[in-house]
């Protein structure tokens, strides 16, 4: 689907440009931030790919999660790095569209994929006895596919109502990227349509998974409570814990963005409240998810001594 004709073939994206004294600590910040979820995520997907130890349903899950999320920020990150040595902030009205679908998609996604990994959590933890025959190689691929075909229906029906906007006025973004609601706000178009679905498809989409994702938790949760080794117990209480409160930055960030109306007051900490799904999740996943784990630690060691018997 094309473009409306418009007057406006750039926009602007204002980003971080009311804070110019602070470009240099917010380049380097954000750059730290991009290289340590890149490289965080890119070490999970080597350590699970070759070790034959992590070959369970739980990492198949964490490789979707971590290759998701070094497309998810590398949609945002690298544009905003480079305006902060260049200068440059402007974008196209294609390119602003583009980011906008595979940031949507891939955010629409890490909803589903997290509700999945919370509910495969579940049945490890409250289940065990049937865990091994029900979530087998099949459903876990089902799950997986799932999750990727509802976040790409879901943002190509909003980006479908996106493309119909006409802009003929302003062409500046006041955000870091092109979200819906700030590039919608400039057109000259009816915008009620493209914001309606937003509102609606976010609430659903977000809300429900987010409510799946709380009651595995809590399930996880009751049953850690009920467990007779006060070692064991705390173990298991200190990572779904850790778990829950990084989903809950995630998940809740998204519905102040998407389910709350904005306004001229709710601007700023709307752009706030996105640098928490778009830039620390994918750098915090890695770390919560996979790193704090043991087998996880014990498959990273052992590629290292590897590699060092290697070299000597």
């Amino acid at each position: 689907m094309e473009i409306n004709q418009s007057s406006v073939t750039t926009f602007i994206l204002l980003g971080f440009s009311n804070l110019p004294q602070m470009g240099i600590l917010l380049f380097t910040l954000f750059f730290i931030i991009y290289s340590l979820s890149i490289v965080g995520n890119l070490l999970i997907v080597l350590l699970v790919v070759t070790d034959q130890h992590l070959h369970t349903p739980m990492y198949f899950f964490l490789v979707n999660l971590s290759c998701l999320e070094t497309c998810y920020i590398s949609t945002i990150l690298p544009r905003m790095l480079a305006s902060f040595v260049t200068g440059d902030k402007s974008i196209s009205v294609y390119g602003c569209m583009t980011q906008y679908y595979f940031f949507g998609f891939l955010a629409s996604t890490e909803c589903y994929l997290l509700a999945m990994m919370s509910y495969d959590r579940y049945l490890a933890i409250c289940k065990p006895l049937h865990y091994a025959s029900v979530m087998n190689g099949k459903l876990c691929l089902q799950l997986t596919l799932t999750s990727w075909i509802c976040g790409l229906l879901t943002n190509t029906i909003v980006t479908a109502f996106l493309l119909r906007l006409t802009f003929c006025g302003p062409n500046e973004i006041d955000h870091f990227f092109c979200d819906v609601y700030p590039v919608a706000n400039l057109s000259c178009s009816n915008t009620h349509l493209v914001k309606l679905a937003t509102f609606i498809l976010g609430s659903m989409g977000i809300g429900t998974t987010f409510i799946l994702t709380i009651t595995s938790y809590v399930y996880i949760l009751h049953t850690v409570l009920q467990m007779k080794s006060k070692k064991t117990q705390q173990k298991a209480f200190s990572t779904c814990s850790s778990h829950l409160i990084v989903v809950s930055f995630f998940f809740v960030s998204l519905l102040l963005v998407y389910a709350v109306p904005e306004t001229e007051r709710l601007k700023e900490l709307h752009k706030i409240f996105s640098l928490f799904y778009t830039v620390l999740t994918p750098m915090l996943n890695p770390i919560i998810y996979s790193l704090r784990n043991r087998e996880v630690k014990e498959a990273l060691f052992k590629t290292v001594r590897k590699y060092n018997r290697k070299d000597l």
